[in-house]
C-alpha cells in the first residue's frame, strides 16, 4: 500500500488554499467546504480543522490568498503601466476579473450573506496596503494621495458591483456589458492625466 507524501504545514496550507479557490471559480462559494476541499486534495478533515480552525476560518484564508494574490498582480499591473509597458485598461481588467472570475465577489457576498464579514478583512487590508504603496509612490510624483484612494475605492465598488449584477444591469440599460469596465478605464485614465498636469 503506497502511502500518501508527508506535507509541510506551509505546503498542506496552501495546498488546501488552492483547492478552495478552485473550488471557488467551479462551483461558488458555498462548495467551499472542508469535506470538498480535504476530498480535492487527499487529506482528512480533521487535517483541515487543524490548519484552520474551521469552514470560516478557511473561507477567511481563502480571502486572504485571494487578496495577496490579485493585489500583487494589480501592483504589477500599475508598475508597468507607470513605465509604459501596460495601460489603465490592463489594471481594470485585472480587477474585475479578479471579482469576476476569480470569484472575489461571489466570495465576499457569501461571507457578509453567511455572518462571516470578518472573512473581508484580509480583502480589505490587503487592498488598503496596496493602495497606500501605491499613493506613497504617487505623492512623491504629483502629490494626490487622496486621488489614488478614491480611484482605488471607485474602482473596487465598480469590480464587485459588476461581479455581481453588472451583465444584467447594463443589457437592461441596453449597454454593452463591457460598459462598467469602459467606465473604469476612462476614471483611470482621466486620473493619470491630471496628476501628469500637476507633475
Amino acid at each position: 500500500m503506497a502511502s500518501r507524501k508527508r506535507l509541510t504545514p506551509e505546503e498542506s496550507r496552501s495546498s488546501a488554499l488552492e483547492a478552495a479557490r478552485r473550488l471557488l471559480i467551479e462551483a461558488g462559494p458555498q462548495a467551499v467546504t472542508l469535506k470538498a476541499v480535504a476530498g480535492r486534495i487527499g487529506r482528512t478533515h480533521a487535517n483541515l480543522l487543524h490548519h484552520f480552525g474551521s469552514a470560516a476560518g478557511l473561507q477567511k484564508e481563502l480571502a486572504r490568498h485571494l487578496a495577496e494574490t490579485v493585489c500583487e498582480t494589480i501592483r504589477e499591473a500599475v508598475h508597468a503601466s507607470r513605465v509604459g509597458l501596460g495601460s489603465p485598461r490592463e489594471v481594470v481588467d485585472l480587477a474585475f476579473d479578479a471579482f469576476d472570475k476569480e470569484g472575489a465577489g461571489a466570495l465576499a457576498s457569501w461571507m457578509i450573506l453567511t455572518g462571516n464579514e470578518d472573512a473581508l478583512t484580509p480583502i480589505v487590508e490587503t487592498i488598503h496596503q496596496l493602495v497606500d504603496d501605491i499613493a506613497q509612490e504617487e505623492a512623491e510624483h504629483a502629490g494626490d494621495v487622496m486621488r489614488v484612494h478614491e480611484d482605488t475605492l471607485a474602482l473596487v465598488l465598480m469590480a464587485m458591483g459588476d461581479a455581481l449584477i453588472g451583465a444584467a444591469l447594463a443589457r437592461s440599460l441596453g449597454l454593452p456589458e463591457s460598459a462598467a469596465r469602459d467606465r473604469a478605464q476612462r476614471m483611470l485614465e482621466s486620473s493619470i492625466e491630471a496628476l501628469s498636469r500637476v507633475e
